[in-house]
């Protein structure tokens, strides 16, 4: 779980990378879930709330710029 203070901190290409690689795992993670492989159901959440973290902090970034 990232917290959002230290997103802040992140640069807007390295936010866009993790937002990728989260993408990736949340596929992955549905993926196991509809096989049944699944063993840690409660990273499916993390990994949704740590996407919204990310999208939420790109769109502050682009309606500050927007507005400046």
């Amino acid at each position: 779980m990232t917290k959002a203070a230290d997103l802040k901190t992140k640069s807007e290409d390295e936010l866009k990378d993790q937002l990728m690689d989260l993408k990736k795992e949340a596929f992955n993670l549905r993926f196991q879930q509809a096989s049944g492989a699944l063993e840690n159901t409660a990273r499916v959440q993390t990994v949704r709330r740590d996407i919204a973290r990310i999208k939420t902090i790109l769109g502050e970034r682009g309606t500050a710029a927007a507005a400046s």
